[in-house]
């Protein structure tokens, strides 16, 4: 069958060119932008009487007709036809006969795809964006419940001092914080129209931008012809964003694997998110938290793919653009995906609070608090941290921590400890006084906690 695109050429291709041209399996997806595009065209062509009043409104009519039939399952798509404005125009025109025909006036597919993935990725942003909300306010509540765990906090994978455990969640709150401003920024530059712009350099009849950008929900149209059918600048930055987001949830997920090891049996995930082996019967596997590690690569890599396919593009559109779309759906795909999954693994989190205390007292933690309680006694910094490092290591020799370690024995180190000291070395007490703005009290987690949901409210 000819194309509808016939006329310089007779319009028959071999069926593997057909098959290997065709974006449709893909594109499909986007039949609603597709059609609701198509009616504000219909609209704005009969306004500016480009087409005749009568013509439009069956077009109109004709174009709520197919989606309605789309939505309810009484028409299907065909996936022998080339991409999905196509399919809407043939089925259309089919349905209205020659007034259908009237629709791409003033338009090309150039600018009508342009025009769909902006329109589809702004739906994706408002949805990854609530999922990003509700994953935040499950680790605020979280943070609230565990304010008074203390766990050891690491640099290096080594522990270092003691923190409250809602502080350690509530820093993976403050990363989603910020994508979700990451997320909202891509929307301001993707919230132009690119209708209008037709193949490449605009159009003869007298069309009004303005106002088919005014009934789609933009805030305003692409200024330059050229740049509208040609930019993807909309779809990288998203993929950035989104790999960013991803890069969040894995090492978040990191944690939760080494969290929920034996080794560490700091938390236990729920069964609804964990797998067993299929030989070892002891085995309980963070499968899920697994995944989303594993599936960073996959959003990193649809990120890679587009940048490499628009490298070397000349003005305006090229064919290799139809690849923008694989690797934007299959990210939005992947990071909805792994929201909808890890947002409920974390609620569901069993916390082993005994086991984290047990780790933090192990690791001498509060051994610059020991420090600092000579340096307030008018030792020298230098000299108390050469001290602090002797009980230190004199314990671990011993088998002792320093909370339990005899006033007595301490004096054989220095001869001004008190029984005060016990106080300034105790866990919580050490936690709590980080009192600095942001620091790790329970005073600071309390302000963070109200400053998060005061932002996602």
């Amino acid at each position: 069958m000819a194309k509808m695109w016939a006329g310089r050429t007779a319009g028959v291709t071999e069926q593997i060119a057909d098959d290997f041209n065709s974006s449709i399996r893909f594109d499909s997806r986007m039949y609603v932008e597709d059609i609701t595009g198509s009616i504000a065209h219909a609209a704005m062509l009969k306004k500016q009487n480009i087409i005749p009043a009568e013509a439009a409104d069956h077009i109109t009519e004709g174009l709520k007709q197919i989606l309605e039939d789309l939505e309810s399952g009484a028409l299907e798509i065909d996936e022998t036809c080339e991409d999905i404005h196509m399919f809407v125009e043939q089925v259309l025109t089919e349905r209205i006969g020659d007034e259908g025909k009237m629709l791409h006036t003033a338009r090309s597919r150039n600018d009508q795809v342009a025009l769909d993935i902006r329109m589809y990725l702004k739906k994706k942003e408002a949805e990854i964006e609530a999922l990003v909300k509700e994953l935040i306010l499950v680790l605020a509540d979280s943070a609230e419940k565990y304010t008074e765990v203390i766990v050891p906090g690491y640099t290096h994978l080594q522990r270092a001092q003691p923190i409250f455990f809602g502080h350690y969640l509530l820093a993976y709150a403050m990363m989603l914080k910020r994508d979700i401003g990451r997320l909202q920024d891509t929307v301001k530059r993707m919230d132009e129209s690119p209708i209008g712009a037709c193949a490449l350099a605009g159009t003869t009849y007298d069309t009004d931008r303005d106002y088919e950008a005014q009934l789609l929900g933009f805030s305003g149209v692409c200024a330059n012809s050229m740049d509208a059918v040609s930019d993807r600048d909309f779809s990288l930055e998203m993929l950035s964003t989104l790999s960013i987001l991803m890069m969040h949830l894995s090492r978040f997920s990191e944690e939760l694997i080494l969290w929920s090891s034996w080794e560490f049996r700091f938390v236990e995930l729920s069964d609804s998110f964990t797998t067993g082996s299929s030989i070892m019967p002891q085995k309980k596997n963070p499968d899920m938290a697994e995944l989303v590690r594993g599936k960073t690569g996959r959003v990193y890599g649809d990120l890679m793919t587009l940048l490499t396919v628009m490298k070397g593009i000349p003005l305006a559109y090229n064919k290799d653009m139809q690849e923008d779309k694989e690797p934007v759906f299959d990210a939005v795909d992947t990071v909805i995906m792994c929201l909808k999954v890890f947002t409920p693994m974390i609620a569901s989190m069993k916390v082993h609070d005994e086991k984290m205390m047990k780790a933090a007292q192990n690791g001498f933690i509060n051994a610059t608090d020991l420090a600092d309680y000579m340096v307030k006694k008018g030792l020298p910094f230098r000299s108390a941290y050469k001290i602090s490092g002797q009980i230190v290591a004199d314990c671990i020799a011993s088998g002792q921590i320093l909370e339990t370690l005899p006033l007595a024995e301490y004096k054989k180190y220095w001869d001004q400890f008190e029984e005060d000291l016990y106080d300034d070395i105790d866990l919580r007490n050490a936690a709590d006084r980080r009192t600095s703005k942001g620091g790790a009290s329970r005073a600071s987690i309390k302000e963070q906690i109200e400053m998060i949901r005061n932002t996602i409210k």
